[in-house]
C-alpha cells in the first residue's frame, strides 16, 4: 500500500472542495524542498572528474563541484541499487534482482594490496579505459572504490560506490576502476551465465557491444536535447 504524506492528503482534499487547480498545487509542492532523499545516494554518488593526473584515488572534483544524480547515470544505462551489505546471503530484494536479471554466477573479488596477487599489474590494469561485451556487475559488500564512466560527451564521470552500493555498467560502455584513499573494496561480482571478464581497452568502437551501446544510450541522449532545444 502506497503511503501518502499526510500535507499532501489534505492538498488533494482541498482540491476536491474548492477551486484549487490540482496541477498548480502540484507545482507548489513539487518547487518545495521536502528533504526526501534517494537512500541509494547514501552508498553511491557521482561528480564530473577534474582531468587533472593527481593521484587516480582521490575524489578529483571539478571546482565548483558539479554533482550527476542517478537518473542521470541511468540515462547512460548505469543502474544502482542499495541493498542489506551485512545480509546478502538471505537478502530477498538481492535474490529477486538476480532472478529477474538471470545472474546465475557469483563470486567475490578483495582488491586491496594484502589481498589481490599481483596488486600493482592489476590495479593498473583496472585503471585502464576499456569496455566489455557483456554487463559488468559490482556489489560493494565492504570498503569502497571509485568507477569512471563516460557521459554521452566523452566527459569523465566518477561513481563513489560504498558499502550497501551496487551497479550495474552496460555492455560496451567505456570505464574504468580504481580504489580510494582507503585502499580497500570487497565486491560481489555477478553474471549471466558463465563469467567472461575480458577488458576491450580504448579504441575498440568496431565491436557491437559498442556500436549497440551508441544506438541506445548516446545517440539516443543526443536526439533528446536537439528535440529540447527546438520545442
Amino acid at each position: 500500500m502506497t503511503v501518502i504524506p499526510s500535507f499532501l492528503r489534505k492538498v488533494t482534499n482541498l482540491t476536491k472542495h474548492h477551486s484549487i487547480n490540482l496541477d498548480k498545487a502540484r507545482m507548489v509542492i513539487s518547487s518545495l524542498n521536502l528533504g526526501v532523499k534517494d537512500p541509494r545516494e547514501e552508498v553511491i554518488q557521482a561528480w564530473y572528474m577534474d582531468d587533472s593526473v593527481e593521484d587516480q584515488r582521490l575524489p578529483l572534483h571539478k571546482e565548483p563541484k558539479e554533482f550527476v544524480s542517478l537518473d542521470q547515470l541511468a540515462e547512460l544505462g548505469v543502474l544502482s541499487w542499495r541493498l542489506d551489505a551485512d545480509n546478502y546471503e538471505t537478502d530477498e530484494e538481492l535474490k529477486k534482482i538476480r532472478e529477474d536479471r538471470g545472474y546465475s554466477y557469483m563470486d567475490f573479488c578483495e582488491v586491496c594490496p594484502e589481498k589481490l596477487p599481483n596488486y600493482e599489474e592489476k590495479i593498473k590494469s583496472f585503471f585502464e579505459e576499456h569496455l566489455h561485451t557483456d554487463e559488468e556487475i559490482r556489489y560493494c559488500v565492504a570498503g569502497s572504490g571509485y568507477f569512471d564512466v563516460r557521459d554521452h560527451t566523452d566527459k569523465w564521470i566518477r561513481v563513489l560506490v560504498k558499502k550497501g552500493g551496487m551497479i550495474v555498467l552496460p555492455a560496451g560502455i567505456y570505464h574504468r576502476f580504481t580504489l580510494d584513499s582507503n585502499n580497500y573494496i570487497k565486491a560481489m561480482r555477478l553474471f549471466v551465465g558463465d563469467p567472461v571478464w575480458t577488458p576491450f581497452n580504448r579504441p575498440h568502437d568496431h565491436l557491437p557491444a559498442r556500436t549497440e551501446y551508441i544506438k541506445a544510450f548516446v545517440e539516443k541522449e543526443v536526439g533528446d536535447h536537439t528535440v529540447d532545444a527546438a520545442a
